[in-house]
C-alpha cells in the first residue's frame, strides 16, 4: 500500500467522517476524551478489537480518562489508505455501545 501525499491525507482529514483526526510527523492522530479511566479502557478494548481485525495496530496512549491515537504505516514511511480505513473503523467503537 503506497504512502499518501500529504494533501490526499489533509483532503481525507477534511471530509467530515473523521473528525477531529490531525496529520503531523508522518502519522494521523486523534485524542479521545471519556467520563473517566473504565469508560478510556473500554475504548481500548474495542479499538484493539478493530485493529487486530485490520491486522494493523496504532500506537496508544492513555491517561486517566484520555487514549490518545496515532497511525501511521511504518513499512511506508507515512499515512496510507490502511490507515485512514483504521481511523474510521476506530471511529465507529468511540462511543460505548448502549446497554
Amino acid at each position: 500500500m503506497a504512502k499518501l501525499g500529504d494533501a490526499a491525507i489533509r483532503d481525507a482529514l477534511g471530509a467530515g467522517d473523521l473528525p477531529g483526526w490531525t496529520f503531523e510527523a508522518d502519522a494521523i492522530h486523534k485524542e479521545f476524551a471519556f467520563a473517566g479511566f473504565r469508560s478510556a479502557i473500554g475504548f481500548i478494548d474495542r479499538l484493539a478489537d478493530k485493529a487486530i481485525e485490520a491486522k494493523h495496530h496504532p500506537d496508544i496512549e492513555n491517561h486517566y480518562n484520555r487514549v490518545m491515537v496515532s497511525i501511521t504505516t511504518h513499512d511506508e514511511g507515512g499515512v496510507t489508505d490502511a490507515d485512514l480505513a483504521l481511523a474510521r473503523a476506530i471511529e465507529s467503537v468511540s462511543e460505548p455501545p448502549e446497554a
